[in-house]
């Protein structure tokens, strides 16, 4: 990793800079506005887990590219990209064969919490490999309902977007969506939505599904899956309580519905284990990875237990699902975690990181709440501590402070700050973000009381 000798950040121009108002100019008059920028950062490189804009600044990334980058841009993924390149860039397994999706499916069935037979289906997004999961639940099945969370994110296509339920700007006009599908309250303990306080709830939540969805409006036995995010990412980085899963799986396993577990963001050692769900000590049905797997390329696979990936020839595919690039990219990527012991230095330093953000909670009256694992930390902002009000929009001018000092970082929900450094970014980097963190929450905190 090239690291500057001032050390980071490395800010020139405050951002953003003459280069970037000329790109954004022409950004405004070419690109779809659908996309919602955070803030006008215009990267022209990333070296090692250092951004760089096209002006020349240099920044802390505790983005890791929208929780692709989890190991930044690392030279032996380059290097193996490069030579896959000279070798073969695409020649579609849908209707062919070629090596390099068997080898990273024999490395993935190693580290997927799943004790049993499995198969592989390649598309190029989560999105995508949520997609797949849907279709494969209904298929095995033969039943036509799906259940999902109130304030997960699956994606945009029409099947995911349906079981998308974080924002309403992510389904409004889209209309009609998929249909057969039930919506519950995520297990979001901070903000009940039942008014509850956990432990004394004894999980309403799942009283919820059985009582009220199963008792009154479908039968379990036309559930054919139910899936969910084992930690909600743009939902607000929200983590159930310790036995959730475990009585969900109780719940599904009585009926045979089979549990979705979505990794998409959670996945890759992101949490300090491979996939987040280990932390709750089930195994699901089918699992869906996408972002980090392949380091930034467009990678998205459906994994599933072999009995249940059992559909026809045809029944479903994707010409440039499991791209030759992209797989060996997710190979060098597991073996780089593997080899550098980063779930260890992920689970050791997020005690650390997790310390220093309750510690800012007993000072500031606007830190609400701090919950994660690993490098998934989500910090949520409030007005009051006491009635708990959204913080919105002393959530974005933090960001945008934070940005214009050398830090990226964004939010998720509607006031929460994601902590999702690359999981190999240097310990004095992740020192010196939170102290610009600390610094500039300082002020606003300020502000507010």
């Amino acid at each position: 990793m090239v690291v500057d000798e001032k050390g980071l950040p490395i800010i020139l121009e405050e951002p953003p800079g003459k280069k970037a108002r000329e790109y954004l100019k022409i950004d405004e008059d070419l690109i779809s506005p659908s996309y919602a920028r955070y803030y006008p950062l215009y990267v022209d490189k990333v070296e090692g887990n250092i951004v760089i804009d096209v002006d020349g600044n240099k920044y802390i990334d505790f983005n890791s590219g929208l929780l692709c980058l989890n190991i930044g841009k690392h030279d032996r993924v380059v290097k193996a990209i490069k030579q896959q390149a000279e070798k073969l860039i695409h020649y579609s397994i849908t209707d062919f064969y070629y090596t390099e999706v068997l080898e990273l499916a024999k490395i993935l069935k190693n580290i997927i919490p799943i004790k049993d037979k499995l198969k592989f289906h390649y598309a190029n997004s989560g999105t995508e490999a949520n997609e797949a999961a849907l279709k494969l639940a209904r298929y095995y099945t033969g039943r036509q309902y799906l259940m999902g969370f109130i304030g997960s994110f699956h994606g945009r296509t029409y099947g995911s977007l349906s079981m998308t339920a974080s924002k309403s700007v992510h389904r409004e006009k889209f209309g009609p969506l998929l249909p057969s599908t039930v919506h519950v309250p995520y297990p979001y303990c901070y903000r009940c939505p039942f008014g509850k306080n956990f432990p004394d709830c004894n999980y309403f939540c799942l009283d919820f599904i059985e009582e009220w969805i199963f008792g009154k409006m479908v039968s379990p036995e036309e559930i054919a899956g139910i899936i969910f995010e084992p930690v909600l990412g743009e939902g607000g980085f929200v983590w159930p309580p310790d036995d959730f899963f475990k009585r969900l799986k109780k719940i599904t396993g009585k009926h045979n519905i089979l549990l979705i577990d979505d990794e998409v963001q959670a996945g890759i050692g992101r949490t300090g284990k491979w996939f987040a769900i280990e932390h709750y000590g089930i195994e699901p049905d089918i699992i869906t990875i996408a972002k980090a797997i392949a380091s930034g390329l467009p990678l998205g696979i459906t994994v599933a237990r072999d009995k249940i990936m059992k559909w026809a020839k045809g029944a479903h595919a994707s010409t440039f699902g499991g791209n030759p690039l992209a797989c060996v990219a997710a190979i060098e990527t597991i073996k780089v975690i593997e080899e550098e012991k980063l779930l260890d230095r992920v689970s050791l330093l997020s005690k650390e990181i997790l310390n220093r953000l309750n510690e800012m909670k007993e000072r500031y009256e606007i830190i609400g709440d701090v919950r994660g694992k690993g490098f998934m930390i989500g910090v949520e902002l409030v007005k009051n501590k006491k009635t708990k009000e959204y913080a919105m929009k002393e959530a974005n001018d933090l960001i945008i402070n934070c940005w214009k000092r050398g830090l990226l970082i964004i939010t998720a929900g509607k006031s929460v700050i994601r902590i999702a450094p690359p999981l190999n970014l240097e310990e004095k980097f992740i020192e010196k973000g939170l102290d610009i963190l600390e610094e500039e929450l300082k002020k606003i905190n300020n502000n507010v009381t």
